[in-house]
């Protein structure tokens, strides 16, 4: 006699709640895809009205202005991810390179210490900004904004005591300038085009800023604290440390381009600076950061950077008013801020019920 087996029914599997995105949907809910189409618009179109654009030349010049603001952004980029601002970041730049200035001419000596010292008050300008923003739950953008203000009028009153006017002696002449020049400020040739060292900095600062966001912890706790501190801090993550180390980024970066500036010219306007904070800000929602923080990428950051400088020289290039720039950026904001909200929607879809 025969016995029969009955295999009883599996249970159903549980419904996912997460909707399955098409490919060309989960494309789009990448941070940088919209600044990217944006910058290859923007790209063909001044190949066609600004013949000047075509050259190799103007090229890296273009690329040259997007790392003046684009290693700045980097940084501000990070902090925006992370749910926070920096209004002081375009202060900070020309308080680094005053602070090398005058203290190396005044004191007489070499200017890498001055460059050291400098580094020192610039990162403990960012620590304040991230102590007192976790300290006291004042917002970001007021405890700042108070930094920015402080910074603008002690640049001005300190160097004009000390000087006697509005900008540093120049600096070309003392020791320790050529090492320095060559770090912050040298060119090298590619062909018959010049590259400037910013440039290669710009992208080893983005693709250190992609490793750290995409493939390490603190990437991680980063997102984490930009997407819900609360939530973040719930499950261990270092909140306090974390925004404290990311005002100290942007700080530290806003000192490399400080010297930059310093090192370039050989000398520096204490007024320089002021404005370059919405630039930073600006690449970075260009380049898909979210105002609200938790999405964002360092890629995106940098490719808003260079719509950026590109606009900037390439209406100069087509021979039009450059007062246009401005209208554009605020044209451009908008629209990031558009494109970005609805990239944030694919990118977190779920099926209701």
């Amino acid at each position: 006699m025969s016995q029969t087996t009955t295999t009883p029914p599996s249970a159903p599997a549980e419904a996912s709640n997460r909707v399955t995105l098409g490919w060309s949907n989960r494309l789009l809910a990448r941070p940088e895809v919209g600044a990217l189409v944006a910058a290859i618009v923007i790209f063909i179109f001044f190949l066609v009205v600004a013949p000047a654009f075509r050259s190799p030349a103007s090229f890296f010049t273009v690329l040259y202005q997007s790392s003046t603001i684009g290693i700045v952004a980097v940084a501000v980029g990070m902090l925006m991810i992370g749910g926070e601002f920096d209004l002081s970041a375009g202060v900070i730049v020309t308080t680094a390179g005053l602070v090398n200035a005058m203290f190396c001419y005044q004191l007489g000596i070499n200017l890498i210490v001055g460059a050291v010292l400098s580094l020192v008050v610039s990162l403990a300008i960012g620590f304040l900004n991230g102590y007192l923003v976790v300290r006291t739950g004042i917002p970001s953008f007021l405890i700042t904004l108070g930094t920015f203000f402080v910074l603008q009028g002690a640049n001005l009153g300190v160097t004009k005591l000390v000087t006697g006017s509005v900008s540093t002696p120049n600096i070309n002449q003392m020791a320790g300038y050529g090492t320095l020049d060559a770090i912050f400020a040298s060119s090298f040739k590619v062909g018959s085009v010049t590259v400037e060292i910013t440039v290669i900095w710009w992208f080893l600062f983005v693709a250190l800023s992609a490793f750290v966001l995409q493939r390490t912890r603190i990437g991680n706790w980063i997102y984490a604290v930009g997407g819900n501190a609360d939530s973040a801090r719930a499950v261990g993550v270092p909140v306090k440390a974390v925004k404290i180390g990311l005002f100290m980024t942007v700080s530290f970066l806003g000192w490399f381009i400080g010297m930059h500036t310093l090192y370039k010219f050989d000398t520096l306007q204490a007024g320089n600076g002021i404005g370059n904070e919405f630039l930073y800000i600006i690449a970075a929602v260009v380049g898909g950061t979210l105002l609200t923080g938790g999405f964002g990428n360092a890629i995106g950051v940098a490719i808003g950077a260079f719509i950026f400088g590109m606009t900037s020289l390439c209406i100069v290039y087509a021979g039009w008013d450059p007062n246009w720039f401005r209208a554009f950026l605020g044209v451009m904001l908008l629209l990031a801020v558009m494109v970005n909200l609805y990239v944030k929607r694919l990118s977190t879809a779920r099926k209701v019920g």
